[in-house]
């Protein structure tokens, strides 16, 4: 006999509903999140039970249980599940059912499970992302006081070698200065994990060949491919590259009734970090032969944002074909000869 398990999962608890194949709820409890607790519920089921659950916070300690005791995950798109985001009677049990019951039809709107190690690749890069935001946040902390009090380093910035001197040398009251050099400080100790943090990128980046090969794009460098890859992960399981900068976010809202045709700005779903990396790699492949005359014509109709964007789907529909063209000599020279 099939059977269909639906969890609604939360930060310390989840409702788990087992279904049978006539979708009959057969449990539905609410048990604390661990190991023990969840297969005190799931664990008599059959190897190779389906499980459907949304991609909540901190989900990855779910996918790696599923996985090591022989379920089948399924990773539901939030947004996309409109059973759960439409019903008029809404809580944890009936939630952990309906995904149940969709996973029971083939009706779940599925998202990518990446594997474990671009999971750990996607967070190391993130972490470097969240030092340097900080570290930015302290620099501009350093500016509003030095601003505040009529200071300006003209020519040059505050962080650099002769910056540095300068910022010693100013005569700051006492509380100005306290503040000055308490951030100058937490920016040196941030700058330690950051120096290490680019050093293990970079040997992540030697030796594979899709970072190669992104990186004679114009504006892509090393840490821009490494983004590229490990948020598209798979490249195969987007069928076009429009699919993939649809994905991305960076395609355009469409609302279109009979012969009524509106179209919005970007709609910025899917990853952040690949749409913000592509934007900053388009301010750089903007000003190159490739992409320079198409920027002109988007930015004299429409402005300069619209084509900064426009360059960053570009960007990504060139991404596309290259990572699909090292996938497809990749699988050539794993085939047997004949």
């Amino acid at each position: 006999m099939s059977v269909y398990v639906g969890i609604d999962v939360h930060r310390k608890r989840s409702q788990i509903a087992v279904l049978d194949e006539e979708g009959t709820v057969r449990v539905n409890r609410n048990v604390p999140n661990g190991v023990e607790t969840v297969l005190g519920v799931i664990g008599d089921l059959p190897i190779g039970t389906p499980v459907a659950f949304e991609a909540a916070y901190g989900w990855g300690w779910l996918v790696a249980l599923l996985e090591d005791y022989g379920y089948e995950p399924h990773l539901v798109h939030p947004l996309r599940c409109k059973a759960i985001a439409s019903a008029r009677l809404k809580n944890d049990k009936v939630d952990a059912a309906i995904l149940g019951q969709l996973l029971r039809a083939d009706l779940l709107p599925e998202a990518w499970i990446a594997p474990l190690d671009i999971r750990q690749q996607r967070a190391l890069l993130r972490h470097r992302f969240q030092l340097v935001r900080l570290r930015t946040l302290l620099r501009n902390r350093v500016h509003a006081v030095l601003a505040d009090l009529g200071h300006d380093r003209a020519g040059g910035g505050c962080f650099t070698g002769p910056g540095r001197d300068w910022l010693a040398s100013l005569d700051l009251p006492d509380a100005s200065r306290h503040v000055v050099d308490d951030l100058v400080q937490v920016m040196d100790a941030l700058q330690v994990p950051i120096d290490a943090l680019d050093k293990q990128l970079a040997a992540c980046a030697r030796g594979d060949p899709a970072v190669k090969a992104l990186t004679t794009l114009p504006g892509v460098g090393t840490l821009t491919a490494l983004v590229i890859t490990t948020e598209v992960g798979d490249v195969t399981r987007f069928p076009s590259a429009r699919k993939l900068a649809a994905w991305a976010g960076l395609t355009p809202t469409v609302r279109a009734s009979d012969l009524t045709v509106h179209q919005g700005h970007i709609s910025k779903q899917g990853s952040a970090r690949l749409r913000w990396i592509l934007c900053e790699a388009a301010q750089t492949a903007k000003r190159s032969p490739a992409f320079a005359d198409t920027y002109q014509a988007i930015a004299a109709r429409r402005g300069k944002k619209i084509a900064t964007t426009a360059i960053a789907r570009k960007l990504l529909t060139r991404a596309y074909h290259l990572l699909r063209a090292l996938r497809a000599d990749q699988d050539q020279r794993k085939r047997p000869p004949r």
